[in-house]
C-alpha cells in the first residue's frame, strides 16, 4: 500500500520535527538563542545535527517554522468567495491561530498557547530572528493571495488582494506583539479579532465567533 505508507512516512516525520523545534525553543529559551547550537538541539533531541538540517535548513527555521500558511490558505480556501477581502482574510486568520493555540478557554494556557508564546518571546528579543520573520511575513502574504484564488492575470484584482493581505497581516502582527506582552492573558483568536476590528470596523468580524470586540484589551484575565 504505497500511499499507506507515504502517509506513515509523512506522520513520522512531522512528529520529528515537532519533537526537535520543541527542545530547540525550550533550549533557546533557557539558555539563549546565541548561546545554543544546532548541536546542543540535536543532542536534546537525541537525533544527528545532519538530521535536524534535514527538518531545519537554518538555525532560524527552529524558531520561525510552522503550520500557519498552510492552515490560513486551506481556511481561505473553504471560505466563502462572495466575502469581502479583508472579511475572508481576516476569518482565516482568526480559525488559524484556534487551531494553533488549542482553543482553550480556561484560566491556564495550554500547551499550544505556551509553545507559541515562547516562540514569539523569541522571535521580538532575538535580531536574527526578527530579521528573518519578515521573509515568512511575506511568504504568509503571498499564500494568502494564492489561497484567495483571484486572476492572476488582473493586475487590479491581484492589487487588491495583495493591499487586503498586508493590511490584515499588519493587524496580525500587532496583534501577536500584544499578546505575548501581555503574557498570552487574553486568548490569541480575541486579540486579533480586536486588532481586526480596530483597523476595519467591528462588522469585519464573522459575529458567529462570539467575540466581543468592543471589550478592551487588558490584564483582566482569560474567560
Amino acid at each position: 500500500m504505497p500511499d499507506q505508507h507515504s502517509t506513515l512516512r509523512a506522520q513520522r516525520r512531522a512528529e520529528t520535527q515537532r519533537m526537535i523545534q520543541a527542545h530547540a525553543v525550550r533550549l533557546f529559551t533557557e539558555r539563549g538563542y546565541d548561546a545554543t547550537t544546532v548541536t546542543d538541539v540535536a543532542e536534546a533531541a537525541g537525533v544527528s545535527p545532519m538530521t535536524v538540517y534535514r527538518h531545519f535548513p537554518t538555525k532560524e527555521d527552529l524558531v520561525l517554522v510552522d503550520q500557519h500558511g498552510r492552515l490560513v490558505a486551506e481556511r481561505i480556501v473553504a471560505s466563502p468567495a462572495a466575502q469581502p477581502l479583508v472579511r475572508r482574510i481576516g476569518g482565516a486568520l482568526i480559525d488559524s491561530a484556534a487551531a494553533l493555540t488549542g482553543g482553550g478557554h480556561g484560566d491556564d494556557l495550554t500547551a499550544g498557547e505556551q509553545f507559541l508564546l515562547a516562540r514569539l518571546r523569541l522571535m521580538i528579543s532575538t535580531p536574527a530572528l526578527r530579521a528573518k520573520h519578515l521573509d515568512n511575513h511575506y511568504a504568509l502574504q503571498q499564500a494568502i493571495v494564492e489561497a484567495l484564488g483571484d486572476d492572476a492575470t488582473d493586475p487590479d484584482a491581484a492589487f487588491h488582494a495583495q493591499v487586503a493581505a498586508s493590511a490584515c497581516l499588519a493587524a496580525l502582527h500587532t496583534a501577536l506583539v500584544r499578546w505575548a506582552e501581555d503574557d498570552g492573558r487574553t486568548e490569541l483568536p480575541d486579540v486579533i479579532a480586536k486588532a481586526l476590528a480596530a483597523a476595519f470596523g467591528d462588522d469585519i468580524v464573522e459575529p458567529a465567533g462570539g467575540i466581543d470586540t468592543s471589550e478592551p484589551i487588558g490584564r483582566a484575565g482569560r474567560r
